[in-house]
Order: structure tokens, then C-alpha cells, then sequence
């Protein structure tokens, strides 16, 4: 049996192109005992991929060039020698970029169909749910009447960010990069107030202004000229919890930005980074509340999927441009066909 796989070709220097990827078709080795065939039905992409492309060290090894690219997949298993994986079993876990895959079963998470739609588990039921869950609640701890600020907010951890500050009876501030998505923060998921940086000639000020007693606490997705202008208005004890950078992520010489020192000891303020992986202890438990929130209706949640493997770079790519609202998924495959 033959699939597509979709290669690291090499190493990007600056913002990354579709030139980068490699598409391949190659052979799949027999089944063996405890090995099961799986479908790739939904491929997740994801601002940290980004850092395993490069060689520089950091909290996940990097990809290897001339290997398949590697991130959450949901699939099927369409056939098993593993006792513990039937066929017709859904799956998630960190798996190539692949259209089928023989696998030894570590590693892999059976999932309920019945509960969410599958695409779900990469998204608000997967890491980045889970990430947002966590980073609010662990590292913000935001008390009922606290003002919290969430930046790229109408990506797929700051949407469910801001839901679970509104759930804590906090005022929550989003900060965005279109009209539309402000909108949707605001109309559809119930964000107070929302700031267009693209539009927005002063952001210090359009943060103070929406922010008329301060900021209690921020989550960090992007850092850069955003998180300089936040930090600006941070209350006395505010928590800051630095979940993604994305502002520096393709830069070729270092990054300049506010020294925050000063900034944090003048206000008592914590700040922490931490990646979703810190409390995997408690996956469980906060996948369990996330799945009662989204059945109750307190959780809203949106998709941008695109259709068809050969999308997955271009898909990828959009990550950096911001085309997305909410999670940024490629559809690969139907369950059962």
C-alpha cells in the first residue's frame, strides 16, 4: 500500500514557503503484531510547528530534514493487529503528515466519536483547550470582576481563553488583526471590548482606553509591540502568562522589545511561560470541564478547515498572514470510507 507524505526539504530562513515541503509517495511495510494501519481524517496546524523547524534548541527537538513533518492528527484505525486498537477505533496523537500510517499504538489516545465532532480533539477538547484552560486558570487566576486581556484572540486558545475569563465573571479585552474578528469576539463569544491592532495607530493607548482600571491579567499569545503595549497598563499583582510569541517567530536577527524588569517590579506582577505539556497530570480532568462547558453552551467554538493533504502547507503558511478564525485544521479524510 502506497501513501503521500508531506517532507521537511529544508530549513527556512525568515517566514517559511511552500519550497520547504516536499511531498513524496512511499511504500507502508506490512502490519505487524501490535501494529495498526491508521487514516489520517483531520491534520492540525499550529503556530509552535514553526520552532521545530529550526535547528535551534528549544522545548520540543526539532524536525529533521528529509523527515515527514509531524503535528496532532485525529484518524482512524482501518485495520489492527493490536489488541487494545480495534478497527473502526478513532485516534489522537502526534503522527507525520501522512494519508496512512503504520503505527505500534504508544502513544495514541482513543477518542468517543459521540462526544464532539472529531475535528474538535485537535481543537478546544485537544491542546490548544487545553492550553487555554490552563495558562487562564493556573497562571492568571482571575477573580470575578478582574479585567483580562488576550492577545491573537480569535485564534484557536484565545477564543477559548476569553470564554472561561467571562465564565469567571471577568471583563475581557481582545486584541485582533481584522474588523471581522473583533466582531466575532465581541458579538459572538461575548468578548467586553476588542482592539484591531492593524488599525490602531497607537496601541499603548487604545489598550488604556479599554482598559480604564487597568489590566489584571494577560495572556500572551503573540508578544512583540502588542505585549509591550499591555504590559504598559498592568495592575498591581497582575499575572502575564506567556503562551506563544508568534511576533518573533520568523525573525533572522534578534528582537528588540520593552524591558520588562522594570515594568514587573513595579507593579509586585508575575510572569510565567509555560507549554500545555506542564500539566499533563491533569489532562484529564480539565479535558472532562472543557467537554462539560462545550455541551452546556457556556463554550462557543469555530473551525477554519481547509480540504485535501496537498493544502497542508498552504494551510500552514496562513498561520503567519492570520487568515484564520478560531482553530486552523485540514480535513484529509471521511471516517469509514
Amino acid at each position: 500500500m502506497k501513501t503521500k507524505t508531506i517532507l521537511l526539504d529544508s530549513r527556512p530562513q525568515g517566514t517559511p514557503t511552500e519550497d520547504n515541503f516536499k511531498f513524496i509517495e512511499q511504500d507502508l511495510p506490512s502490519l505487524q503484531e501490535g501494529e495498526v494501519l491508521l487514516k489520517s481524517l483531520y491534520i492540525s496546524v499550529d503556530p509552535y510547528m514553526r520552532g521545530r523547524m529550526s535547528a535551534a534548541k528549544s522545548y520540543a527537538p526539532p524536525y529533521e530534514v528529509g523527515q515527514p513533518f509531524k503535528g496532532g492528527v485525529v484518524a482512524e484505525v482501518v485495520e489492527s493487529k493490536n489488541n487494545t486498537l480495534p478497527q473502526g477505533a478513532v485516534v489522537v496523537g502526534i503522527l507525520p503528515w501522512q494519508q496512512y500510517i503504520v503505527h505500534n499504538g504508544k502513544g495514541l489516545n482513543q477518542v468517543n466519536p459521540q462526544v464532539a465532532p472529531l475535528s474538535y480533539h485537535l481543537g478546544i477538547l485537544g491542546m490548544p483547550g487545553l492550553t487555554a484552560y490552563f495558562g487562564l486558570l493556573r497562571i492568571g487566576q482571575p477573580k470575578e470582576g478582574e479585567t483580562v486581556v488576550v492577545s491573537g484572540a480569535a485564534g484557536a486558545v484565545g477564543t477559548v481563553v476569553g470564554q472561561i475569563a467571562k465564565l469567571k465573571g471577568c471583563r475581557v479585552v481582545g486584541i485582533a488583526g481584522s474588523d471581522e474578528k473583533i466582531a466575532y469576539l465581541k458579538n459572538e463569544l461575548g468578548f467586553d471590548e476588542g482592539i484591531n491592532y492593524k488599525s490602531t495607530a497607537n496601541l499603548q493607548e487604545a489598550v488604556a482606553q479599554a482598559c480604564p482600571d487597568g489590566v489584571d491579567v494577560y495572556f500572551d499569545n503573540v508578544g512583540g509591540e502588542i505585549s509591550d503595549a499591555v504590559l504598559l497598563s498592568m495592575n498591581k499583582f497582575a499575572r502575564i502568562a506567556i503562551c506563544g510569541q508568534i511576533a518573533f517567530y520568523n525573525n533572522t536577527h534578534p528582537a528588540t522589545w520593552l524591558r520588562v524588569e522594570p515594568l514587573l517590579l513595579r507593579s509586585s506582577a508575575l510572569m510565567k511561560g509555560f507549554i500545555v505539556g506542564d500539566y499533563a497530570a491533569e489532562f484529564g480532568t480539565a479535558a472532562r470541564e472543557l467537554a462539560d462547558w462545550v455541551k452546556e453552551g457556556k463554550l462557543q467554538y469555530q473551525e477554519t478547515v481547509k480540504e485535501g493533504f496537498e493544502k497542508l502547507p498552504e494551510t500552514f503558511l496562513g498561520l503567519f498572514k492570520g487568515e484564520n478564525t478560531g482553530k486552523l485544521l485540514v480535513k484529509i479524510a471521511d471516517r469509514g470510507v
